[in-house]
């Protein structure tokens, strides 16, 4: 959508700039946004995106320059002055109450504490209106941790919506909705641009930034490395503008499957809260193959990566891990034979926030030699080790020292990658491991997943980037309520033909086989 260059100017940042100790996160930045105009920005995981936003919506106070909303100086490090000018947000990491509901969540802070009444009726038709109009279907009434990863950011968006923003800032909002979603989401927004609404739109999809945006930003290193009209540019050109060089994608070679590491027959687990479990699932994982796994948050992915985690057990049917029925199954003895983790929500589960970049990197080792000699730990071992995985995963971080909190979330996912490839496992649950990440990193994780299964792995991929799992994936299994889909080798499905399935087509009556 072409901007209207006379149109008011609605945010001005000039000089911003900000430190995290001898790290420079923005270095002198300054942009313009106009009435119902989208602006992309783009940049390496670590470049400085959420933290120029965290500053305009008051979470952090840059150290120089200023922010003005609709001609006013916004006072610096008051998230409610952004609010009350009309700056809305939609974080990359969820803001969430988990013991409430969606509603209430959506409602905290939008009224006083003292209010004799939360006007609840009018607040559940309002929501319920914007779940409609944006394609964002969430039960008002569920407990937000009872919730999938892909709802939670349903309810993050509803409630930036909710607020009626002038401005809106959107950090990575389709990171975990389907195409169908964004596309809905998409939708609206033109709708709402042609209405006056401002939008700043981070993501790392090239497609939706060229689908939706007037002019592309791009920061590197914490500074403006340059800016183009949409309208004169291309997903390659933007990649090399993110990184600074040209980008190979990812290639998968044809090579013959080895034997079965692990093979769920007809297993059932219970569902938690509103997650589904599992129900009949048949599944295969082999050495030298990758199985891709597509579908719809929500439908069971949690569940599977959980029973492969260690995390749950089957109430029926059988598993069997390299040719041998487990005993005790648990966490422990999942990493004992050899699964390495790759978590969904590398905050939540992947890391310790207050814990350095070395204590995360041994967090699954820490009892075993190198690092723990005789019931004494050996720091320096594990400090070489955070090193080396800085080093060869190219961790962008102050160093090994820092509280891993401090990092974005790419360079988060870059540790976790480390600390389970350098282990060398022998099958390896990758659930969405590129997710938030920008293209530079999504190509660096892809070829280190294939590289593992070169070298005899057997990887399970679970994304809901059907684009993903289609170019890394030898075979691809759908999941809908629980059930598994037959095993389609590569290159014999379409997306149409899987977004099918995704849908439910195919399961008839509950009959699957896989």
């Amino acid at each position: 959508m072409a901007p209207d260059t006379g149109a008011e100017v609605v945010l001005r940042l000039d000089g911003i700039t900000k430190r995290f100790g001898p790290l420079v996160a923005n270095d002198g930045i300054s942009f313009e946004l106009r009435k119902g105009e989208v602006i992309a920005l783009l940049g390496e995981n670590g470049a400085g995106k959420t933290t120029l936003m965290n500053i305009l919506f008051g979470h952090y106070t840059a150290e120089g320059g200023t922010v003005e909303v609709f001609g006013r100086a916004l006072p610096p490090g008051h998230p409610r002055a952004a609010l009350d000018a009309g700056v809305g947000m939609v974080h990359q990491h969820f803001t969430l109450a988990d013991n409430m509901t969606v509603l209430e969540n959506i409602l905290l802070g939008t009224r006083p504490l003292l209010s004799p009444r939360l006007g609840a009726g009018a607040a559940r038709a309002k929501v319920a209106k914007l779940s409609r109009d944006f394609g964002l279907a969430v039960d008002p009434d569920a407990r937000v941790g009872n919730l999938s990863v892909g709802e939670r950011q349903r309810v993050e968006i509803l409630k930036a919506l909710y607020r009626d923003a002038r401005i809106l800032i959107l950090d990575e909002p389709t990171a975990v909705l389907t195409p169908q979603e964004s596309a809905a989401l998409f939708g609206t927004l033109r709708k709402a641009v042609a209405q006056g609404l401002s939008v700043i739109f981070i993501s790392h999809k090239l497609g939706e930034v060229m689908e939706i945006s007037s002019r592309v930003l791009v920061l590197r290193h914490g500074k403006l490395a340059g800016e183009v009209a949409t309208a004169k540019t291309d997903r390659h050109r933007l990649a090399e503008m993110m990184v600074g060089a040209e980008i190979a994608a990812p290639r998968l070679s044809d090579r013959a499957p080895g034997p079965a590491l692990l093979t769920l027959s007809n297993v059932d687990t219970p569902r938690r809260g509103s997650v589904p479990g599992l129900s009949g699932v048949n599944l295969t994982l082999r050495a030298g193959q990758i199985t891709g796994l597509a579908g719809v948050s929500g439908n069971g992915q949690a569940a599977l990566a959980a029973l492969i985690g260690g995390l749950e057990r089957p109430v029926h049917g059988g598993m069997e891990l390299h040719g041998e029925v487990p005993g005790d199954w648990s966490p422990r003895a999942a990493l004992a034979a050899g699964i390495a983790r790759i978590p969904e929500d590398r905050h939540k589960t992947g890391t310790v926030s207050d814990f350095s970049l070395t204590e995360n990197a041994i967090l699954e080792s820490y009892d075993e030699a190198p690092y723990s000699r005789k019931g004494w730990m050996d720091w320096r071992a594990a400090e070489g080790f955070a090193r080396k995985i800085i080093e060869t995963y190219d961790v962008r971080c102050p160093g090994p020292s820092a509280r891993i909190r401090l990092l974005s979330g790419g360079n988060m996912q870059k540790l976790i990658l480390g600390r389970v490839l350098e282990a060398g496992p022998k099958i390896i649950l990758a659930n969405q491991p590129v997710r938030g990440l920008d293209i530079g990193a999504v190509t660096f994780v892809q070829n280190r997943l294939i590289a593992a299964r070169d070298e005899g792995a057997a990887v399970l991929l679970i994304s809901e980037d059907l684009d993903e799992v289609m170019a890394l994936s030898d075979v691809i299994h759908v999941i809908y309520e629980g059930r598994l889909s037959p095993a389609f080798p590569r290159g014999t499905m379409t997306p149409a033909g899987l977004g099918q399935w995704m849908a439910g087509h195919g399961f008839g009556g509950g009959a699957h086989a896989a």
